[in-house]
């Protein structure tokens, strides 16, 4: 019953804000505009009844909570999409939420650390600098000397949450079991995965790991900056970390004062969000404008500041080569590679024919390629490409949809900054010089030889393994259980007979690589025990894949 009172509530607000008027001209709504005028009459002489809509739309998503008020952050980075009203309006839910004032400041870091506020800052502001959905942000100053800020979570928020996160279940199971589009779609599973993502937030000592790492990847860099963490004064609900001073990266007027190069600054946006993709394989997944800022003090070579690391995403190695791949060829307008990848890595079934996923894709893609390049939205030709694919029983991917996310934010933040960014030109040496450098002999002898010391601290374990697997009572244990661990980490969702073919590849693969390890036995300390390693493994594999 608690998910039919929490659907009511939004209801109610969706009808007391009026927002029925977002289905004014569509065709076949006139049931549900009906019913929205009926639970609207109660409020019919509300004032706010009579603001523009766009202002009533962020003030319902304000109203109805931290899931709600994400979607808008998200909706106004996309300017391309949005009026420019709408999306003004949207933007102020980034970081000027309506801030809570009870309990007071002082008092949640006296619960938080177990002593009295004073001790631990010289100054502590009662004023929020920043208010958002989750959280809220105050200013201090250490007894040392040096300025931080400290962010708190905003109290009862949890409940709020679990209460919309068990509403979006009921909604998704309802929908993959009634809907004949449903299973595709796997709402499932997209929604449970955004409960681990939205969880974590509420974990401030999560979100400061995920700062510390980013802080390290980025260390030295001329591109990105990420403030210092203060491990001593943070817990779960409470992080201290380095105060920064930079421009918001969408106070354009701002950064035009200071001279700051905008193609070189949306550029760099660009090159940021594929380095953590494709080098650290660890991405800050929630980029929209509140949490970006820019160090302006060279002008012609801008530095961003980036905070806010609740959000993180990660990609298995095989994700990252498969997007890599789909990119490229997309960008290549290789069609071929483009259905056959997709075949490959199990996001459509088996035996889908490639010629005619090739040949649709064809058909939605050549016009869209006969604008130049930096008319084209990335964020809208997937969506295109998405539809498609969907034709072809094309599930959702859960791994990918932070990405897919951030990949809208980048986009939209960049086209905000330079109308004229060109993210095909950006994104495609960075794509290009990553494959080449995974092509490269050196990289696989570099991988070789950092595997190598597992692989032989786990080769007296096979014969024990293929011998039980050989009497149908496999012991999964050893190099077992890595061999479960690394599937489940890198394709939970690809169905059994995709895996079969994929392992049945790696197997021939093993024996031929077996095959090779003699003549450049020199080359690598080991090489015998490789050789051995890698034809008992072809052979574990190929049982494994029957």
């Amino acid at each position: 019953m608690s998910h039919f009172r929490r659907l009511l509530k939004i209801l109610r607000i969706a009808a007391r804000y009026r927002l029925d008027e977002f289905l004014d001209g569509q065709p076949g709504l006139l049931m549900p505009r009906l019913l929205f005028r009926i639970l609207s009459l109660p409020w019919i002489t509300r004032p706010e009844r009579k603001l523009p809509l766009p202002v009533r739309l962020r003030m319902a998503l304000q109203e109805l909570g931290p899931i709600y008020i994400k979607f808008g952050q998200l909706l106004s980075t996309r300017r391309d999409f949005l009026n420019p009203q709408l999306a003004d309006e949207l933007q102020s839910l980034q970081d000027k939420v309506p801030p809570f004032t009870s309990p007071a400041i002082h008092d949640l870091v006296e619960q938080a650390l177990g002593q009295p506020a004073a001790v631990i800052f010289a100054e502590l502001q009662r004023q929020p600098l920043a208010s958002a959905s989750v959280a809220q942000v105050h200013g201090a100053k250490l007894h040392t000397g040096e300025e931080v800020v400290v962010k708190v979570i905003r109290p009862g928020i949890e409940a709020v949450i679990h209460e919309d996160i068990a509403l979006l279940k009921w909604i998704a199971r309802r929908v993959e079991s009634d809907l004949a589009f449903g299973r595709r779609l796997r709402p499932v599973e997209v929604i449970n995965d955004y409960e681990k993502v939205i969880l974590d937030e509420l974990n401030l000592l999560a979100e400061g790991a995920n700062t510390a790492l980013l802080r390290r990847n980025f260390e030295n860099s001329e591109a990105l900056y990420v403030p210092r963490v203060y491990w001593d004064y943070s817990r779960r609900n409470l992080l201290v970390m380095e105060r920064i001073h930079g421009i918001p990266v969408a106070d354009v007027a701002s950064l035009n004062r200071h001279g700051v190069n905008l193609k070189k600054l949306a550029e760099t946006g660009v090159e940021i969000f594929f380095t953590q993709v494709f080098d650290h394989s660890f991405f800050h997944a929630d980029m929209h404008p509140g949490n970006i800022f820019v160090d302006p003090t060279r002008p012609e070579s801008p530095r961003y500041i980036a905070i806010d690391c609740a959000i993180i995403g990660s990609l298995s190695h095989g994700d990252q080569q498969y997007l890599a791949r789909n990119l490229l060829a997309i960008f290549q307008r290789d069609y071929r590679k483009v259905a056959q990848l997709h075949v490959e890595c199990g996001w459509v079934p088996a035996d889908t024919p490639v010629h005619e996923f090739e040949a649709a894709m064809r058909t939605v893609c050549e016009p869209i390629f006969e604008r130049p390049l930096k008319e084209i939205s990335f964020g809208h030709l997937l969506v295109q490409l998405f539809r498609t694919a969907g034709r072809f029983n094309m599930e959702v991917q859960p791994s990918l949809v932070l990405l897919q996310k951030t990949l809208l934010n980048v986009e939209g933040l960049g086209r905000q900054l330079y109308p004229e960014l060109d993210l095909w030109q950006t994104a495609l040496p960075f794509l290009e010089n990553w494959n080449r450098r995974r092509l490269n002999p050196l990289t696989l002898l570099r991988r070789i030889r950092e595997n190598l010391p597992e692989w032989v601290d786990q080769l007296p374990e096979l014969p024990g393994l293929l011998l039980a697997l050989s009497r149908g009572n496999p012991r999964l244990d050893g190099i077992t259980a890595a061999l479960e661990a690394a599937r489940r980490e890198h394709r939970q969702e690809v169905l059994k007979r995709q895996r079969q073919t994929r392992l049945t590849g790696i197997a021939a693969l093993a024996m031929a690589g077996a095959s090779l390890i003699p003549p450049v036995a020199g080359v690598l300390t080991g090489a015998p025990l490789l050789t051995l390693f890698l034809g008992l493994t072809g052979a574990f594999l190929l049982l494994r894949s029957q």
